[in-house]
């Protein structure tokens, strides 16, 4: 454990950010998971709208830093083209 006052502040503040960030990654996957039921279900709809809230989550965590820009944009790349594929059936 760290004995320098500076530093225990700074181990506190990593731990809340790194609970807030866990909470984001998880809401990230969640939403993408939503978005692969909607889309294996052949719900055009519904795929669409679960596209939407998905990529809205990317872009929030995004702004947040808690992961890469390129990272959401790879995400949101696979699953616009997995909603395309599944509308065109």
């Amino acid at each position: 454990m760290a004995n320098i006052k500076s530093q225990i502040k700074r181990i506190k503040t990593n731990e809340k950010s790194q609970a807030r960030n866990k909470s984001v990654r998880s809401s990230i996957k969640t939403a993408i998971r939503r978005f692969k039921d909607a889309a294996a279900s052949g719900d055009v709809t519904m795929t669409a709208a679960e596209l939407r809230a998905a990529s809205k989550a990317l872009d929030v965590a995004v702004s947040k830093g808690v992961i890469h820009a390129n990272a959401a944009a790879n995400k949101k790349s696979a699953m616009a083209k997995a909603a395309n594929k599944s509308s065109a059936k």
